[in-house]
């Protein structure tokens, strides 16, 4: 089935499909999905910008936009990794 697309990371983060050989992995090592906005995605691309001149596209700025929108919530004892790309970015103005 064909999953409807249109946010800013669309392109990264919102295939047509699932693939047959990535679902199953999906299925077995992924506890929960949270979802953010684009306005989170943009706030955490813009908060990368501002504290470490870290360009990042938006699916690739989309987990630390989970982090700091509240959508996920690690445990106290938990520790997270955050993996960010910019490899797809493109010139962004982040004073708007």
């Amino acid at each position: 089935m064909d999953a409807a697309t249109g946010s800013v990371a669309a392109d990264s983060l919102a295939p047509k499909r699932v693939g047959s050989l990535m679902f199953p992995i999906a299925q077995a090592h992924v506890d929960r999905v949270v979802l953010v906005s684009d306005d989170d995605i943009r706030r955490a691309q813009r908060t990368l910008w501002e504290g470490l001149r870290l360009v990042a596209e938006p699916g690739g700025s989309t987990a630390f936009a989970a982090l700091l929108s509240g959508a996920y919530r690690p445990a106290d004892s938990e520790r997270v990794a955050v993996v960010v790309s910019g490899a797809n970015a493109t010139a962004v103005n982040f004073a708007a």
